[in-house]
């Protein structure tokens, strides 16, 4: 096989980069002058991107398109927005363009994120956490009445992947009634999976519902008045999915005068939100900075994601978490 060009723009020290680079060896690793901030983080054109054979990072859609080598992209974050629209499917397979995201990288610690959000919300940690009392008082009674088991309760989950399988195999144990929402059903999911049309009658039945949905034409705006309305009263929200899949305002409507009773989110729209927004008031609505795939060692975990890949790619096999081509 001739020498491949790979073009990473994400941001890891210099020693990571080294091992890139040794791992990839004899291919040849091209990086730009300036590297993406974030994973999150789209980053400006670069000229070197028109050699590559093989792109890493978050590489602004028009460099991808116009680069004439370029027969592989790997995302460096589970979402994918900015590619994920009519316009570059369209050009990807003109051309035989492969594109796969990080999923694998961050579905467990997302999982993970919303099982504590979960746990946080059925044992009562915010409240407990600022609660001084003794065993007599009614606060502390209180606080031990409202306090509620998993066990046997319901769920809802918007967007089933990978984050959503992995989840599921943690509540397990709770021998919860799981329902998930999914565009085109494989059939092997294990648990009860309803099609878009259906979306809005398994809510009544949900005690928690979970938002997955990555941000398309299809999910923006996706969570508004109406589905909050037809939520079951005294159930609870969670984001971890993208913040523009939310009406926020009607998100802060259903927290103060129901049916929710409250929401625990880790994305919104904008990131962070604005000083004296509605969310940031309300005492049942919980938010964490956009941490839930965050974990120990997360840029080194991304590098062997895409080195495995990477191998795949140079034996023909199979990639994994192929999202386009």
């Amino acid at each position: 096989m001739s020498t491949l060009k790979v073009f990473t723009d994400i941001q890891a020290s210099a020693g990571l980069l080294d091992w890139l680079r040794n791992e990839i060896a004899p291919h040849e690793l091209l990086l730009p002058a300036k590297r993406a901030a974030s994973v999150l983080v789209e980053q400006a054109s670069d000229p070197l991107i028109a050699e590559a054979d093989i792109a890493f990072g978050q590489p602004d859609v028009a460099s991808v398109l116009n680069a004439p080598r370029l027969r592989w992209l790997q995302v460096s974050s589970a979402g994918f927005t900015r590619y994920d629209t009519p316009g570059f499917r369209k050009a990807a397979k003109a051309r035989g363009l492969v594109v796969t995201n990080s999923s694998h990288v961050y579905d467990q610690a997302c999982a993970e994120h919303v099982f504590a959000f979960m746990l946080a919300q059925a044992r009562q940690l915010p409240r407990s956490l600022k609660t001084r009392c003794t065993n007599s008082d009614p606060a502390w009674t209180m606080l031990r009445e409202s306090s509620r088991l998993l066990l046997g309760q319901s769920v809802s989950i918007y967007g089933y992947g990978a984050i959503a399988e992995r989840l599921v195999g943690m509540l397990a144990p709770f021998n919860m009634e799981i329902t998930a929402v999914r565009r085109q059903p494989r059939g092997d999911e294990g648990i009860r999976i309803v099609t878009p049309d259906q979306a809005i009658a398994a809510l009544g039945e949900a005690d928690h519902v979970i938002n997955i949905l990555p941000d398309n034409a299809d999910s923006r705006g996706f969570f508004n008045e109406t589905v909050f309305r037809a939520m079951k009263s005294g159930s609870v929200f969670y984001n971890i999915g993208r913040g523009t899949t939310v009406d926020q305002d009607a998100l802060a409507d259903a927290l103060q005068h129901g049916p929710i009773e409250a929401a625990w989110l880790d994305v919104t729209d904008p990131e962070p939100l604005p000083e004296g927004h509605r969310l940031l008031g309300l005492p049942n609505c919980h938010i964490t900075p956009h941490v839930a795939g965050g974990q120990r060692g997360e840029s080194r975990v991304l590098v062997a994601h895409f080195l495995e890949n990477f191998r795949r790619h140079l034996n023909d096999g199979a990639l994994l978490n192929r999202v386009i081509g």
